[in-house]
């Protein structure tokens, strides 16, 4: 019988410079350059990846706005 080699499996993630979300690179992303959304608040940000290293991480846009209904609770008086 041969030995078994198992592949290394290593996690990347990136905290958002928006809201501070942690968002997982796949290894889809190992070597990678461009940009990525964040899932939680929908900051955009640029990165670079080299051998399943993060090597830079920008900011391009911030969280879009909330409107005035996702800030403010509307609550009936009676």
């Amino acid at each position: 019988m041969g030995t078994r080699q198992e592949k290394e499996v290593r996690k990347m993630e990136i905290n958002c410079l928006g809201c501070g979300f942690k968002v997982d690179l796949a290894g889809a992303y190992d070597d990678y350059v461009g940009q990525i959304k964040c899932f939680a608040c929908g900051a955009t940000m640029e990165i670079e990846t080299h051998g399943g290293e993060v090597q830079a991480v920008n900011a391009v846009t911030a969280a879009p706005p909330l409107s005035s209904a996702e800030v403010f609770v509307v609550r009936s008086v009676e």
